[in-house]
This record gives structure tokens, C-alpha cells and sequence, in this order.
């Protein structure tokens, strides 16, 4: 049930006209009844931040973190529209909170689509009354509420876990334009806790640092990232550190969705550099080695060729000593000491066959680790790539 698992929430989705063909692109959810209740957002580092996430963050600053509904279009990103756009993005949020009988400052607004395009108000405002009114805490629900958020994705990402005998629902969506600091990702997770909205913002932090941050997909930071999260209360209270926990394991789950559902990808690897002298340094160098068109390109013809990754991780600006690296797919060692090491390569591209690969890197220089999840990198983003789409 995704999002309407915890109790206190409500959700829907339907095409309003946004996208043709009668496709989903209107969401929204809800705290059930209609009430402010405990909110957190984090947000794109992009500074060309788009005018939905600009509002959203005005309004969690004018209430404290008091939220009492998201509303979410797909099919146009609301982008680099200038003042007309802030303009649509708060009279979203005015004209959702007046069906819901909330004030306009506790609805968030979310968008996501092509750059540059104006909203589409008309549809977007016609469709808001049949949406409110059909909103509802079924399994159905969560999921047209789900697939309405979708662009290039091929399907819904939901998760639900326990945490301390409070649920956590989620679900997100995004398929390219992914990178460290979020993507052209949304998301929204719900939780039946008891907690105050500075303890939630906090966790949420922790746990998108700890998660969406460490994916990439190809490098390039959206303008619309944002991860919502609403706490209704009518659960138990949580500590920060059992709260931050159950966000991280929902979190976690979507990211690896969002890998999987990458555009044209066929593999999921995890490049984990273990050996660094710092945390930062081994994010760095992790980082540099899952975002390289050439290690990519090598993960989509499962080719086991070290080369690649030990060039990689000498450019990062890492601590680097050549003589202490190691490289290992799926536990088989194909380089040591920096040069090759002999191994059943038949073994490592066997480890690189599958659907998720483990590749480890170790620098040799001290303690620190950390792992980005990236995937391949072939025709099929190409082909979804080279043109508008």
C-alpha cells in the first residue's frame, strides 16, 4: 500500500490532460483527515532549482514543517519558467489546499518533466477537484497515486516497512538525469510516527545522504530532486535513531528501484572502495569510478577490465598509492598491488553477469569505505537521450 500504509494518510492519481492519451500525471497525498501534520523535504543542490521546489521550501520555512498534503504533476517540470512559474506552483498549492480546507503554506508541490516548458494550469487546476474527491487509503490508490509521478520509469517504485512498530510507505520515481545529491527523482514517504517535524527533517537528511545521494546513474543533477516526508502521529513515538534507521531502509530500497529502472540499463553494480584514509576520499573515488562513460560502457559488455577502474581511481583526487590498489568483481581479485593478478577471468565475468554487480576497490591506505550504486551504461539511454524527450 505504499504510501497509504501508515494510518492518517490518504492518496490518489489520474490524468488530468497534462500527458495525451489519458496518461496518469496528477498526484497528490494527503494527511486523512485534512490536517497539518508533521513534514520534512530535502531538496535538489542544483542552483537552477525549479519553481515547485522553491515553494516547497518557502512553505516548510513559513510553517515550521507543517504539512498537510503533496500534490505532484508529471509531464512537465515547471523548470526555468521564471516568475510565471512560481506563480503556477503557488496557485497549485492555493487551489489544492482550498478542496482540501487546509492553509495554502502546509501544501508542497512537486513537479517533474522537460525543462524550459510552462505549466500546463488549465489541465493541471481542472483535474485538482476529481483528484481531492477520489483520494482515498486503499492499495489502488497508492498505486494510481504512484504511476501518476512516472516519466521515462517503466514502472512504479513503492516500499513499506516496519520500524519500531510504526509503518513507513514510500514511493518515488526516476529513470535518468540521476546523480549524487538526488535526480530528476521524486519521492514521498509516509509514516504513522509520532514525531516532531525538526526530529523528522533530521532523520530524513541522515537517510537521503546515506541513500539517494550515493546513487548515480549519469552524473547529472536534476533541477526538480526533492524527497518529502509527513509524519501523522497516530503511531508510536520513535527515537531519532530507530526513525532515522526505517527512512534509510525505505530509502534504500527505492534507490536501488531507481538503478534498476535506470534508462536503458542492464545491470546494477555497487562500486564499494574500502582501504581510504577518509570517508570523503573513499566517496570520491568511488564516485569517479561509477561515473565513468568508460567503466560504464564496460559493465554493459561485462567485461572484467581493471584498467578502467585503477585509472579511475587515480584521477579522483583521492589519497591514491598505485602500489597498494586492489580490484575485485565479485570477489574475484583481477588486479593487486596495481598490476594484474592472476584469476579466473571466466569467473569475474561471470560475477559481472549478473543483475546486480559487486565491485571492489581497495586503496590500501587505511580504514574508511564507502559504495555508490550506479549501473551500465549502452544503447538504450542513448537512444532515450539524443532527443527531447
Amino acid at each position: 500500500m505504499s504510501v497509504t500504509a501508515p494510518a492518517g494518510f490518504a492518496a490518489a492519481g489520474r490524468a488530468c490532460g497534462i500527458k495525451a492519451d489519458g496518461v496518469f500525471d496528477l498526484a497528490l497525498v494527503a494527511a486523512d483527515p485534512p490536517r497539518p501534520v508533521a513534514g520534512a523535504g530535502v531538496f535538489t543542490t542544483n542552483g537552477a532549482a525549479a519553481a515547485p521546489v522553491r515553494v516547497s521550501r518557502a512553505h516548510l520555512g513559513a510553517t515550521g514543517g507543517r504539512v498537510a498534503a503533496v500534490v505532484l504533476n508529471s509531464g512537465c517540470a515547471n523548470a526555468a519558467t521564471g516568475a510565471p512559474g512560481i506563480a503556477a506552483a503557488e496557485l497549485t498549492a492555493a487551489q489544492t489546499a482550498a478542496h482540501l480546507g487546509v492553509p495554502p503554506e502546509s501544501v508542497l508541490v512537486c513537479s517533474t518533466g522537460l525543462i524550459g516548458d510552462p505549466l500546463p494550469l488549465a489541465p493541471l487546476l481542472g483535474g485538482l477537484p476529481a483528484l481531492v474527491a477520489g483520494r482515498g487509503s486503499a492499495r489502488e490508490d497508492a498505486r494510481a497515486c504512484a504511476r501518476a509521478i512516472l516519466t521515462t520509469d517503466t514502472h512504479e517504485k513503492e516500499v513499506v516497512i516496519e520500524a519500531g512498530g510504526a509503518l513507513i510507505g514510500g514511493m518515488a520515481k526516476g529513470a535518468g538525469m540521476i546523480a549524487p545529491n538526488m535526480a530528476t527523482m521524486l519521492c514521498v514517504l509516509t509514516t504513522d510516527a509520532d514525531v516532531a517535524p525538526a526530529v523528522l527533517h533530521e532523520a530524513l537528511a541522515v537517510a537521503v545522504g546515506e541513500t539517494f545521494n550515493q546513487l548515480t546513474v549519469d552524473g547529472c543533477t536534476s533541477t526538480n530532486d526533492s524527497v518529502i516526508a509527513l509524519a501523522s502521529g497516530r503511531g508510536p513515538a520513535l527515537t531519532p535513531e530507530v526513525l532515522t534507521e526505517g527512512l534509510r531502509e525505505a530509502c534504500s530500497a527505492l534507490a536501488l528501484e531507481l538503478a534498476k529502472d535506470a534508462e536503458g540499463t542492464t545491470r546494477v553494480a555497487r562500486i564499494t572502495v574500502v582501504g581510504a584514509r577518509s570517508v570523503d576520499d573513499a566517496r570520491r573515488a568511488a564516485r569517479r569510478v561509477a561515473e565513468s562513460s568508460l567503466v560504464k560502457t564496460s559493465l554493459f559488455g561485462a567485461d572484467p577490465y581493471w584498467g578502467r577502474i585503477v585509472s579511475e581511481l587515480g584521477a579522483s583526487g583521492a589519497a591514491f598509492d598505485l602500489d597498494r590498489v586492489s580490484v575485485a568483481y565479485g570477489g574475484v581479485v583481477a588486479c593487486a598491488g596495481g598490476v594484474a593478478a592472476a584469476h579466473d577471468r571466466a569467473a569475474a565475468a561471470a560475477a559481472l553477469a549478473g543483475d546486480v554487480v559487486e565491485i571492489t576497490c581497495d586503496l590500501g591506505l587505511g580504514s574508511a569505505a564507502a559504495t555508490i550504486v550506479t549501473c551500465d551504461l549502452g544503447h538504450g539511454y542513448i537512444d532515450e537521450n539524443m532527443k527531447t524527450s
